[in-house]
């Protein structure tokens, strides 16, 4: 097992999680049939924002949080990285590291601004493709300012000055100013970054952003081969490294969860002043897990549920 990327795919959930992942697997399984006669998964690990519902889905060996997963990637491709920039689809986030280890992050998940699907929807409102975002900010003479802290703000402001007969490549070289001036101001408020630079997440295909970060902290940024996937490869290295070490076979349900429905429900509680809001998950029919209740009522009665998945390793 050398750790080489054999396939990968980068999909949008489209507000449909479960669908992207079943999705997801229908075409890995099919191209791995046409590439090779036999193939067998060895271990398989969940993590980002819909880890813990991933991880019921397909039935994961060790779930684990985005900060190690990344760290974990970048150490085996740059290892003498100290900073790692990640700004993904959802949210955005820092991670220093120092010898090899990590030392302390941050992110931000309470705001969309700066994140892919804030820029995504830029684009679309500006009739542009997203893979062309980045190459026609750098066209730009005289960028713009945007007001980049909120996402309506943001949008309000590229809006007027469109209105005011500003460039659409000026305008979308100051949402990338913005955009890096939110995140440092921000994400990385008062950490101390030092090179090498990492930057990652599906935000660092975007070359203009790429190119302002580098102009603003005066340092290449470095953007890996497998930019938008190093979570992935992360966790599928720590959850190789976790099924040798106890010596057991995968957890992995198989491909064909695929073809299995899946269906989810929410309630409210109401035995006691919590009113928690309790959320239960099906797979054809049947309930699978149950989480989102403090004092485990439901959720205890499932090996899947709660923050802790069982004895899934976190």
């Amino acid at each position: 097992m050398d750790e080489n990327v054999v396939t990968s795919r980068y999909l949008r959930t489209a507000g449909n999680p479960i669908l992207a992942i079943k999705d997801g697997l229908i075409s890995i399984e099919e191209e791995l049939k046409e590439k090779y006669k036999e193939f067998e998964v060895f271990s398989v690990g969940t993590t980002g924002s819909g880890r813990y519902l991933a991880n019921i889905v397909v039935g994961s060996d060790i779930v684990k949080n985005e900060i190690s997963s990344h760290a974990v990637a970048t150490l085996r491709e740059i290892p003498d990285v100290r900073t790692i920039f990640e700004i993904g689809g959802q949210d955005s986030k820092i991670i220093i590291i120092r010898d090899g280890v990590v030392v302390d992050f941050a992110m931000n998940t309470v705001c969309a601004a700066g994140t892919g699907s804030f820029l995504d929807h830029q684009a679309e409102r500006l009739d542009i493709e997203i893979e062309d975002f980045g190459k026609l900010a750098l066209l730009s003479k005289n960028p713009v300012r945007i007001a980049g802290r909120c996402t309506v703000f943001a949008e309000s402001d590229m809006i007027h000055k469109a209105q005011m007969g500003a460039k659409k490549e000026d305008i979308l070289m100051g949402l990338c100013e913005a955009l890096v001036r939110n995140y440092l101001n921000n994400v990385a408020r008062g950490k101390p970054l030092y090179p090498k630079f990492v930057f990652q997440g599906g935000v660092s295909d975007n070359i203009g952003i790429v190119k302002t970060f580098e102009k603003v902290i005066g340092n290449e940024v470095i953007v890996p081969k497998n930019n938008k996937i190093m979570g992935a490869i992360g966790v599928a290295i720590i959850s190789k490294e976790f099924v040798k070490k106890e010596g057991t076979k995968t957890k992995f349900k198989g491909f064909d969860v695929s073809k299995r429905e899946y269906e989810t429900k929410v309630f409210y509680c109401d035995k006691c002043a919590n009113n928690c809001e309790v959320y239960e998950i099906l797979e054809n029919g049947e309930s699978i897990a149950i989480w989102g209740d403090r004092c485990g009522r439901y959720s205890e009665k499932f090996p899947y549920s709660k923050t802790g998945i069982g004895k899934i390793p976190i």
